[in-house]
């Protein structure tokens, strides 16, 4: 709870520094509202009282206070509201959001991606920056209608003294109403997974790119059905705990309102017995009534407080895991200028999180400084994982790589992947404009229509470019309003992108040409191979290759023979076949297979 007020207070803090006018201007607007609803109590029993006394000019001007404090509270309570909006969305969208999205994107793993903890609170916290602003705000409003609570019971004692016990008594239907609203926060984060599946199920439902399979298949009814059910399971949960919470919100305010009752009672007999006025009795009245109204907005600001702190404990943890994380970072050391010795494994072993069996073990291997050094292997043997680890998406268990006898974890990891490229399997489609998109792979030089013009040659994409109705200005993605692009060319985008450096270390090609045909993908090897040698000579560069494809690694200075995360065999495709090991084998086999074909 202390570190939810904590959060709270910050950012009110943080709305105060971005927008000081308007944020002091709704402070000073609640000050000067705890004085108003008192001040029309004090002016009615005034004007009853001067009135029944023959005081007119008494009665005159208490009853002028009195409509000029209505008039101001409703006129005050408008300009709160549009300060409260303008101030809450504006921080919302304009920091917290942005900086909620900063902190997950500056981890430097990918851990953190195929956490289903961290994926829960994403879900909950996702596009709720407003609802954050507003718990604060509202937490701050619900504090000022407590005090305003303690100044009208204050003045009701002025009747009597038992009238005081309304304070406490008040308390009750707060107290309650967070504890319901506990068990709704609870609700939320228990259901986020079937709110997620949901979500994605939805997705593959309307988006195109699924839709062909789905219809083809005939399973549009079952995967509606697999919606409906994850939908159901999110939203019995959560209307459970809604339940049980109003139970506990009825509770409260029958406690309150009996204990108001009995207050309002006892003033109405002292007057009977003549020991009140008339005006005791207004002002009774009133007090009475704002009180049960300001009871009831503070119980509905707590309520909105409550229900936005499902926002909050998520919120917290997702900032703990990015600070524990941030303190993990490892190395300090700068990337070398060019590669002399290479980069080395030794007795490397990884098992993906929430996972039992290793996706990579005892892994040792000498990638010279200037090869081209090729990954193979049968799905699922562990040759995208080892291009991740020497990427420092990911940690080694055990073992260590070694960059020209420095220990990888030792070389900082922005300058290290400052220093490679990479074009991954699960390449991104990223759908901006086409010669943005490309220079992606090189920030620094992203609108550098030389550099984004050698990059697409190297891909072989020269073709896709002029084809595209506005060259390399084309907007990509139908969604966007822009051309789609087949998944080859979206392939041949990615290769373009991973060109854009002109002097990796490392040059990372993860099933480079899976999604082209035959031509395009000995077009493209024989470039990348010419690629290779260049930087190999002007940086010693080392470049990987990994394919399930054998015929197209034969070039390569060095192959690695992957099978369930070890390495069986290696060494050079003439050396490989003359040994008759298991690369042979496959090698025949797909030999076989496309002079079938």
């Amino acid at each position: 709870m202390r570190r939810q007020i904590r959060l709270l207070a910050e950012l009110l803090v943080l709305s105060c520094r971005r927008y000081p006018a308007a944020s002091a201007a709704a402070i000073a607007i609640k000050v000067v509202s705890l004085a108003i609803v008192p001040a029309i109590a004090l002016a009615l029993r005034s004007a009853v009282d001067g009135a029944s006394l023959g005081d007119v000019d008494r009665a005159t001007v208490a009853a002028l206070v009195a409509a000029l404090a209505i008039a101001m509270l409703h006129y005050l309570g408008s300009i709160d509201d549009t300060l409260h909006f303008l101030v809450m969305e504006r921080t919302a969208l304009l920091r917290i959001h942005p900086d909620l999205n900063r902190n997950l994107v500056s981890l430097e793993g990918l851990d953190h991606l195929e956490r289903t903890d961290l994926q829960d609170r994403v879900a909950v916290v996702r596009w709720s920056s407003w609802g954050l602003m507003f718990s604060a705000w509202t937490a701050l409003d619900t504090l000022f209608q407590a005090i305003r609570v303690c100044v009208l019971v204050v003045l009701l004692g002025t009747v009597t003294p038992w009238l005081m016990l309304l304070a406490p008594i008040a308390a009750v239907p707060l107290w309650l109403d967070q504890r319901g609203n506990g068990l709704i926060a609870k609700a939320e984060t228990d259901t986020a997974e079937a709110f997620r599946l949901q979500q994605h199920l939805f997705e593959l439902a309307t988006t195109a790119g699924s839709g062909k399979e789905i219809r083809v298949a005939g399973a549009g009814p079952d995967l509606a059905r697999r919606q409906a059910r994850a939908w159901r399971e999110a939203l019995d949960g959560r209307f459970r705990a809604r339940l049980r919470a109003a139970g506990w919100q009825i509770t409260g305010w029958v406690a309150f309102t009996l204990a108001f009752l009995a207050g309002l009672a006892l003033v109405v007999g002292q007057a009977a017995d003549g020991r009140a006025t008339a005006g005791d009795v207004v002002l009774t009245l009133t007090v009475a009534v704002s009180l049960r109204e300001v009871v009831q907005t503070a119980v509905g600001r707590a309520s909105q407080v409550g229900h936005e702190a499902r926002l909050v404990q998520p919120y917290l943890w997702l900032r703990d895991y990015v600070a524990a994380e941030r303190a993990k970072r490892t190395g300090t050391r700068p990337s070398p200028a060019a590669l002399r010795e290479g980069i080395t494994l030794d007795r490397v072993c990884f098992t993906y999180p929430g996972t039992g069996r290793p996706a990579l073990h005892e892994v040792s291997a000498r990638l010279p400084a200037g090869t081209v050094v090729a990954i193979v292997g049968e799905y699922g043997s562990g040759k995208t994982t080892l291009v991740k680890l020497l990427a420092k998406l990911y940690q080694p268990d055990s073992g260590t790589i070694r960059v020209d006898g420095v220990d990888l974890v030792e070389l900082e990891t922005a300058g290290w992947r400052a220093r490679m490229s990479a074009a991954f399997q699960d390449f991104g489609r990223f759908r901006t404009r086409f010669s943005l998109t490309v220079g992606l792979g090189d920030l620094p030089h992203q609108t550098d229509r030389d550099r984004v013009d050698a990059a697409v040659a190297a891909a072989d994409a020269q073709a896709l470019v002029a084809r595209l109705p506005d060259g390399l200005d084309t907007q990509l993605g139908r969604e966007m309003g822009g051309v789609e692009l087949s998944e080859g060319q979206w392939q041949k985008t990615a290769l373009a992108r991973a060109s854009m450096r002109e002097a990796p270390l490392l040059f990372v090609l993860d099933e480079p040409t899976a999604s082209l045909d035959a031509p395009s993908e000995h077009t493209i090897f024989t470039r990348y191979l010419a690629r290779a040698r260049a930087l190999a000579e002007r940086v010693g560069a080392v470049t990987v290759v990994v394919s399930h494809r054998f015929s197209t690694v034969t070039g390569a200075d060095l192959i690695l023979v992957l099978d369930q995360g070890r390495v069986i065999e290696s060494g050079s495709h003439a050396e490989l076949l003359a040994q008759g090991g298991r690369y042979a084998e496959l090698y025949g086999i797909q030999a076989t297979a496309y002079a079938l074909t």
